[in-house]
């Protein structure tokens, strides 16, 4: 039964004034008569009724009904409610599983507008359950109302005031195809790093500290990729494992900083501690992209809890199955929101406007983005998520990357998203992989993904940057497991070793797990020094993981996603280590090579065309043998592969109009086992050589820069990468 606001402690009964169905979330600012208090509003369609709940700080609970719904927005103005107040909603209706009514006021649901969230979820207690999740019959389980309070056991949202935006003129603003992408954890990222006061360490204080920042300026890199920041909770099934929902693919607060990376606190204060990281980064040239998590939430399948859409409106927030009572399931976790809706569509992007104006990031990485793409049921690339992203004024501006796949029939669409969005090209990944593990594609695969691959971007008019090149990302082997294990050790999730893929592409260089032999050793480095340099000097945009230019570990276990620990974190003593050392330098040189050269980063694909009377084709191919390449060459393997990018005519204008010219260089590669040589290319490509990097030197910087005559044969050694500055011909 419910009843007028009830008095639950000592705050006393606030009247509730109608207030505004507009903006949706709770509003803190002047009311009617100049009266400070918070609008609070809430999408509720199909509800009976909506409840505001407020709390204290000993916890005690006061209920207030919002009982003017306009266009199935419930709202209230509350006078005296400022910003720290800790809330949460109570909404009444229905509860028919089977027909997909979930209604259950027993249970405390945070604001989907919530701007900062107070409060753990780790998922154990039954109360956090709308259904009976312990009924004995296990079957019927789902179906049967839990009555308990869930209010103790749920994080709540926080009043906040709203502050002053981001300046517009300090964002660094990096061309796409002048970008170096660096995906890091927040938490991870700065939990072991010395220069970081230990406080702040794990935070994002921490990630805006100076010597974290040094690193990332030091590398070169442009942006950091950031994984999930948005509100995320813990999955019951690890926290009785005693571990955690580290890589925070859980969504359940849009708006939200997660609460756990605020050193400063949690009832706002780490809304302004994220604002001034990103400030921080800003300063520094570097720029911030959120990995988002909108395909899914933390609330699961029918077994799953209910802390926030499922309680408010389950039918209209979630894609529902041909049984109301299950679940459209399109990501393997569960649930899958219902886009197509317009309510649904409006919280997305309300989020994404929200972290952009209010919170300064400068764009976004959308997690199994193919989700969001479907329309009723197939992908469609005219679906309403991404046409209103198209022409959204704000959202149109910041740079969109596609995780461009996930797990339901169709799913798979590499390639296939509208000009705009870049795409995370596991295709360059895969063939990267296959190659330095010996496992040799067709060369005209390779030398695709080399060139910024057109075959799956130029015919829709997108260009190379529509590529984000990786060779590794936060789910699978770290850069130096990759070239150290063949099978991955995911033993310590606790879930058999099966969790994870099986399908690593990985090569141990002849033993299986670390080694004492110097052999086995140096040839891993070798390896790792191979991929850095065919990812950092591919066309399109590189994306390195945080550690990997470290030779990071995570003993081989390739899905790290509950490991808040020392496998989880990054280890800096690396940095200082002679091992690792050169390493380091040579990710660092390659990057600086990137920016200094703009034949490296070209912004049209190649032609194979010369672009003027005298000169050169803009790409050249070579054999093993210096051979220009035939078709015939092309379909098949081969160990050998030598690329020619011509500086001297390059498409495009600088921005005060000017011809861009550079220098030409030959890029070659060779993964065979024994060494090689190879006839330098003569005229007219080049007059000579002089050599800049090779990946057969442990220490790049102690290199000499050695000159080579053009037909010269250039020894290639076993396992090597060598990039050759051309000395043009005298005209």
């Amino acid at each position: 039964m419910r009843h007028a606001s009830t008095q639950v402690g000592p705050v006393g009964p606030v009247e509730v004034w109608p207030g505004q169905p507009e903006p949706l979330g709770a509003r803190f600012g002047v009311g009617p008569g100049s009266v400070e208090g918070t609008n609070f509003a809430l999408w509720a369609g199909g509800a009976e009724a909506v409840d505001l709940c407020l709390f204290d700080d000993a916890g005690r609970e006061t209920r207030h009904p919002l009982a003017e719904p306009t266009h199935e927005i419930w709202h209230g103005f509350l006078p005296g409610v400022r910003p720290g107040q800790r809330y949460g909603y109570r909404v009444h209706g229905p509860w028919e599983p089977a027909a997909g009514a979930r209604w259950n006021p027993a249970k405390l649901l945070l604001d989907p507008y919530a701007r900062a969230v107070d409060g753990e979820f780790d998922g154990t207690p039954a109360e956090v359950h709308g259904h009976d999740r312990d009924h004995p019959d296990p079957e019927r389980a789902d179906t049967v109302r839990d009555d308990r309070d869930s209010a103790p056991f749920v994080p709540k949202g926080v009043v906040v005031a709203d502050g002053p935006r981001p300046a517009t003129e300090g964002r660094p603003r990096t061309d796409w195809a002048d970008s170096v992408i660096y995906e890091l954890h927040v938490r991870g990222f700065t939990m072991r790093h010395p220069g970081v006061p230990p406080e702040l360490r794990g935070t994002y204080a921490g990630l805006g500290h100076p010597a974290a920042i040094r690193h990332l300026t030091g590398l070169g890199v442009t942006a950091v990729e950031l994984l999930p920041v948005h509100q995320f909770a813990h999955d019951a099934r690890l926290t009785r494992r005693g571990l955690r929902n580290y890589w925070g693919y859980d969504s359940i607060g849009y708006f939200a900083p997660h609460a756990g990376y605020s050193a400063s606190g949690t009832r706002g204060e780490q809304i302004r501690e994220f604002r001034a990281m990103v400030d921080a980064l800003h300063r520094a040239g570097v720029e911030v992209i959120l990995d988002v998590v909108y395909n899914h939430t933390a609330e699961g399948g029918e077994e799953g809890p209910t802390l926030s859409l499922r309680g408010i409106d389950n039918a209209g927030y979630y894609r529902l199955a041909q049984d109301p009572r299950r679940y459209a399931d399109y990501t393997g976790c569960g649930n899958t929101p219902h886009v197509v809706r317009p309510h649904v569509l409006r919280l997305i992007t309300d989020s994404l406007r929200y972290w952009v104006e209010e919170m300064g990031v400068d764009g976004f990485r959308f997690d199994l983005a193919a989700a969001l793409a479907r329309a009723m049921h197939d992908v469609d690339m005219l679906s309403p998520f991404l046409a209103v992203i198209a022409q959204d004024p704000v959202l149109r501006r910041v740079k969109l990357i596609a995780e461009p796949w996930d797990v339901g029939d169709g799913g798979y669409q590499v390639g296939a998203f509208p000009p705009l969005w870049t795409e995370w090209n596991d295709r360059y990944r895969d063939t990267v992989r296959d190659y330095w593990r010996g496992a040799l594609p067709e060369l005209g695969d390779l030398g695709y993904r080399l060139s910024g691959s057109s075959d799956l971007y130029a015919g829709s008019g997108r260009r190379p940057y529509a590529s984000v090149n990786f060779v590794t990302a936060h789910d699978g082997f770290t850069l130096r497991d990759l070239v150290t294990y063949e099978r991955k050790r995911n033993e310590a999730n606790g879930e058999g070793n099966r969790d994870g893929s099986d399908d690593n592409r990985a090569w141990n260089c002849g033993v299986e797990g670390p080694t004492d032999d110097p052999d086995v050793a140096a040839l891993r480095r070798a390896q790792l020094r191979n991929l850095l340099t065919t990812l950092l000097l591919s066309t399109g945009v590189p994306m390195l993981v945080a550690g990997d230019e470290l030779g990071r570990t995570q003993h081989g276990n390739n899905n790290a996603y509950c490991q808040d620990n020392e496998t989880g974190w990054l280890d800096w003593s690396a940095a200082d280590d002679p091992e690792w050392r050169p390493l380091l330098d040579l990710t660092r040189r390659l990057i600086a090579l990137r920016h200094d050269h703009p034949v490296l980063r070209r912004r049209a694909f190649f032609s194979g065309h010369r672009h003027g009377p005298r000169g050169l084709r803009d790409l050249g191919w070579f054999t093993a043998d210096g051979r220009e390449m035939t078709e015939d060459d092309w379909n098949a393997p081969s160990a050998t592969l030598g690329m020619f990018l011509s500086g001297t005519d390059i498409p495009g204008r600088d921005a005060t109009g000017r011809r861009i010219v550079d220098d030409s260089f030959l890029l070659l590669l060779h993964a065979g086992a024994e060494s090689l040589d190879f006839p330098l290319p003569g005229p007219p490509w080049a007059a000579g050589y002089r050599l800049l990097v090779d990946t057969t030197r442990e220490d790049q910087e102690r290199a000499p820069d050695t000159g080579h005559s053009a037909g010269e044969p250039l020894r290639l050694g076993p396992r090597s990468a060598l990039l050759l500055r051309a000395l043009p011909l005298t005209r």
